[in-house]
């Protein structure tokens, strides 16, 4: 279980490792801010790749040859990082993505499975808590490296180069939770496969739109406070510290309340899969308010814009408490009858 975990936080560590490197490497290079943009974007379509093309695949062939092989195209990314330039800048984001978006459908369920007869709902901590950590430690690691050793641009990168190894290597051990894992090529579908079971649906509605609600406010100040700050917010910074420890409790619960429901909801056959669909929710919401931010304010302002995305994380967050209020799954395995309705046992 801990190694799984771990290879889920050393996942995400890449997401934002780069982070505190960008204002060096467009130093170095002398490419634009609109290029550095670009580079930051990227890396979606690359979870997004992962999530469409492979999101099943773990369902497939088991956790750990899934797990694997994202372990494998991280160590690529982070090879073509350490010798970068401009353009590989970019195949380096789309593969660190590609890396991640297998990683985190793969290892979710495979941690949620090894946890399950045990406490359901300390799988979904596990994962979040995992997940969080990793994007912390990537922006601060790579940021103290930067500022106190040598070699800015690579020290980083070599260090993780090392630890892809070790938990590759770790993640040998746990139990396979996949019963049957596809044993030849033949056998396996890629066909795009993305979904929910249609008894499901209505249950998944609030976990996505949670998911997606608190990773664009994530997004929001990952991407947009910086510049905030030294622009329009400087004399607010005790307002700004207090609303931002707000919103990393809300994003902390919400991840794992969101994902504890999926895990709860989703059939066993299907958990890679649906995980990956949640995960859907979690990249689109990090990246497309946050594009659509920058688009208004550069229209008609800083302040509309951030008043529009405020209405919209308000509106969504209301879709979301009431859709999970009405049909929200029990304990004992049914969902909360509708008016009118008998109760159904949903899908395991």
């Amino acid at each position: 279980m801990a190694s799984v975990a771990a290879a889920l936080a050393i996942a995400f560590i890449a997401a934002t490792l780069p982070t505190p490197l960008y204002a060096i490497y467009r130093r170095t290079f002398g490419f634009s801010e609109f290029t550095l943009t670009l580079i930051y974007a990227v890396y979606v379509l690359g979870n997004l790749a992962a999530l469409f093309l492979v999101g099943r695949l773990s369902d497939q062939i088991g956790r750990r040859i899934a797990v694997l092989s994202a372990i494998g195209f991280g160590l690529a990314s982070t090879v073509v990082y350490i010798v970068a330039a401009t353009a590989s800048l970019f195949a380096a984001r789309v593969l660190s993505g590609f890396a991640t978006g297998i990683a985190s459908g793969a290892a979710t369920a495979w941690i949620t499975e090894l946890q399950f007869k045990q406490n359901e709902a300390a799988a979904a901590i596990i994962a979040s808590a995992a997940n969080l950590v990793g994007l912390a430690v990537g922006a601060l690691a790579a940021g103290l490296l930067a500022q106190f050793a040598p070699w800015p641009l690579r020290l980083a990168w070599l260090l993780y180069l090392i630890m892809l190894g070790g938990i590759g290597l770790a993640t040998l051990y746990p139990p396979e939770t996949v019963e049957k894992p596809l044993t030849r090529l033949g056998d396996l579908s890629l066909r795009p496969r993305l979904g929910v079971p249609e008894n499901i649906r209505l249950q998944f509605v609030s976990p996505a739109v949670t998911a997606f609600v608190i990773f664009a406010l994530i997004g929001f100040y990952a991407a947009l406070i910086p510049t905030l700050l030294s622009e329009v917010l400087a004399r607010s910074a005790p307002v700004l510290i207090g609303a931002a420890a707000v919103a990393g409790i809300t994003a902390g619960l919400g991840y794992r309340g969101s994902l504890e429901v999926v895990n709860q909801i989703a059939p066993p056959g299907r958990r890679g899969e649906m995980v990956s669909s949640y995960l859907i929710a979690v990249y689109a919401g990090n990246s497309l308010p946050v594009i659509g931010v920058g688009v208004v304010s550069a229209v008609a302002g800083l302040l509309v814009s951030h008043a529009l995305f405020a209405v919209l994380i308000g509106a969504l967050a209301a879709v979301a408490l009431i859709t999970g209020v009405r049909y929200a799954p029990t304990r004992n395995g049914f969902q909360c009858p509708r008016r009118g309705d008998s109760a159904r046992p949903f899908a395991r």
